[in-house]
């Protein structure tokens, strides 16, 4: 499961990064390293998400985390481009890599395996759908970490 201030700071990082003409495709927080990471992951809409996006954010970002307080012991900011990611979020990469091989990370343990891979078959409310060797797989939303897209299969 995401980590509970992922949505906040989705919340807090939209608007920042729509002044920017910019959107905000998705947020991790990775409590396991030393200090935390934040990442936070943008795309330009209108060109190649490039450098300049992400310094412009990081700063603006910046500013706003500092003064809503919600991480108070020290992390690491990264914003990053998922370009034609591997990280697929939106409703638009779903629909858009229908039948592409994906990689799926659970948080948690799903039937004992934590990744599951096969091709994309949709996303709905409650769950991802992937087909594996013909089978389908339906894995929960709230136990998934992140969907990725795969090289080849």
């Amino acid at each position: 499961m995401a980590h509970p201030l992922v949505p906040k700071i989705i919340d807090l990082a939209t608007p920042v990064a729509e002044a920017l003409g910019l959107e905000v495709v998705g947020a991790v927080f990775y409590t396991n390293h030393s200090p935390p990471v934040l990442r936070v992951d943008i795309r330009n809409p209108n060109q190649d998400t490039g450098l300049d996006d992400c310094e412009q954010m990081s700063r603006a970002l910046e500013e706003q985390l500092d003064t809503v307080d919600f991480i108070p012991d020290a992390y690491v900011l990264e914003i990053s481009s998922p370009g034609i990611s591997q990280i697929l979020t939106s409703d638009r990469d779903f629909i858009s890599f229908k039948g592409f091989p994906i990689l799926i990370r659970t948080s948690e343990a799903y039937k004992g395996y934590k990744e599951w891979s096969g091709k994309l078959i949709r996303r709905d409310e409650t769950a991802v759908y992937l087909n594996q060797k013909g089978r389908q797989m339906a894995i929960p939303r709230p136990v998934i970490a992140e969907v990725l897209l795969q090289e080849g299969e």
